[in-house]
């Protein structure tokens, strides 16, 4: 009897520790994971002028995105949304996300595979992250 106690115990020890190493630390984390996928879901609606508002000011403003750059997007719809990798940077004040989609061509009836190298960044003023990368390049060759 009690080598099963000492193993229940153990068990929700096991148990708690993983729930607690899975939840984010801080509200940062939090705001990072919520962007993170509300930028996903997003992008895989193709919503790119929604898209737009998740790019940070003044990246835009040294990069702005032409009208030609907005059709092309809209001709592809997304098919999948895969992130790769992500590596905190700036001592965790960034991040960079490397993401896979498929992108459907709905005029030449074509999938192209894409890589979209992101650059999320924490934004002191506005306690939101942005991203300092632009949107996904529909032009670039297959990887």
């Amino acid at each position: 009897m009690t080598n099963i106690k000492i193993m229940l115990r153990c068990a929700l020890t096991v148990a708690l520790a993983g729930l607690l190493t899975a939840c984010p630390q801080s509200r940062k984390e939090q705001g990072l994971t919520d962007v993170l996928k509300k930028y996903e879901i997003t992008v895989r609606w193709a919503q790119w002028d929604t898209a737009v508002g998740y790019i940070a000011p003044e990246y835009l403003e040294e990069h702005p995105i032409s009208r030609l750059d907005m059709d092309r997007l809209r001709l592809f719809r997304v098919t999948q949304y895969t992130p790769r990798s992500s590596l905190p940077v700036d001592d965790g004040k960034g991040l960079m996300q490397v993401v896979e989609i498929h992108m459907f061509n709905k005029n030449q009836a074509r999938e192209r595979t894409i890589i979209d190298r992101q650059y999320w960044k924490y934004d002191e003023k506005r306690h939101t992250w942005l991203l300092h990368s632009g949107l996904p390049d529909p032009t670039q060759r297959d990887y």
